[in-house]
């Protein structure tokens, strides 16, 4: 299993939000401060003010900030709202066209390995995950 590098940034942006309270975060303090492109952040930005969960100020002083309590945002489903379909094999999507479907042990196996995947990230919130992470606490 392995998260889209969209995700990843995502996730990012997220953790820096989580310790801003209502300071606003801009795209270039996110760029500098991991090295990534401003172009890729503002995609991001623009998925994760459509979220709800973060309110985007565009102008010269703008920036974005969280806007639902850390505490209550957990991973699992951040994980969803950004990943979508987050099928394993074929099997999982509705045009499933796989022969071995119903029967598969492999099936069973990645249907096991989804939900222990599943079940822990929802152990995780966006708070905890931002107080283990000390470079990020103010």
């Amino acid at each position: 299993m392995r998260l889209t590098v969209f995700t990843d940034y995502s996730l990012r942006v997220l953790l820096m939000l989580a310790g801003r309270g209502d300071d606003l975060l801009t795209i270039a303090e996110v760029a500098e401060f991991f090295g990534i492109s401003e172009a890729h952040l503002m995609k991001v930005t623009h998925t994760l003010g459509k979220s709800g969960w973060v309110e985007t100020v565009r102008g010269r002083n703008g920036g974005m900030r969280l806007i639902v309590d850390p505490e209550s945002l957990r991973l699992d489903q951040i994980i969803a709202y950004l990943e979508g379909d987050f099928a394993l094999a074929e099997c999982f999507t509705p045009a499933n066209q796989c022969r071995l479907s119903g029967a598969c042990g492999l099936e069973r196996a990645l249907a096991q390995a989804g939900s222990a995947f599943n079940a822990a990230l929802s152990q995780h919130t966006l708070a905890s995950l931002h107080r283990k992470t000390p470079m990020l606490r103010a």
